[in-house]
């Protein structure tokens, strides 16, 4: 039995956005003597929506915070830095971990990533019972699977090549062809996998 990661959907998901996200839109457009207006001619974004954003009245996709930031010449990582000085930024409960999982249980994916950084990296726990496999669509040009065994052996197909990696191997595979990842051996597999998408000059986020 396998399960499969699809593509991602063309529109990135809403996300919580830090309290100062709206303040530092506010700055920069300030500081650039940009008008609401000027900035959504700009950035291709509805007025109201900046203007929503700028007040903390909505949850932007991570699409229109990048569209901001390139109007803004700067980076969606900066836009989102947080001023906090709170030593630890999240602690997500187990409860709160999202979990994907097989029909029949063999493979697990818990999400350890942030989730408002998916469309740079994403991080995930996999552990697959023997026989288990996942098969995963492309995900988008350029990104790159860095996988490190922790328990087991597996074997790794991307595109038309094969490759086995056992207990404290690491490798790193091209993510942007059909992949699928099988425990052969009897016992539980456990890996850690971090995806970085368009590492290898994919190309910047297309606009939705």
């Amino acid at each position: 039995m396998s399960t499969r990661r699809g593509k991602k959907p063309p529109e990135s998901p809403g996300f919580d956005p830090s309290p100062s996200l709206g303040k530092t839109i506010q700055r920069l457009r300030k500081a650039y003597n940009m008008s609401l207006g000027d900035l959504s001619e700009h950035s291709g974004v509805a007025k109201s929506i900046i203007s929503q954003i700028e007040r903390n009245e909505t949850n932007p996709t991570l699409s229109t915070v990048y569209r901001l930031s390139r109007a803004l010449d700067t980076t969606i990582d900066e836009v989102l830095r947080t001023d906090s000085k709170d030593v630890f930024l999240e602690h997500q409960q187990k409860s709160a971990v999202p979990i994907l999982e097989s029909q029949d249980g063999r493979c697990r994916l818990a999400i350890a990533g942030p989730l408002n950084l998916v469309e740079q990296v994403q991080w995930y726990d996999f552990q697959a019972q023997g026989g288990g496999v996942l098969e995963s669509d492309p995900h988008p040009m350029g990104t790159v699977e860095h996988l490190y065994i922790l328990k087991g052996e597996l074997e790794v197909t991307s595109g038309d090549e094969t490759r086995r990696v056992k207990a404290g191997e690491a490798l790193r595979f091209r993510g942007d062809l059909p992949h699928k990842i099988v425990n052969v051996g009897v016992g539980e597999a456990h890996a850690s996998m971090v995806l970085v998408l368009r590492q290898l000059g994919g190309g910047a986020p297309a606009a939705t």
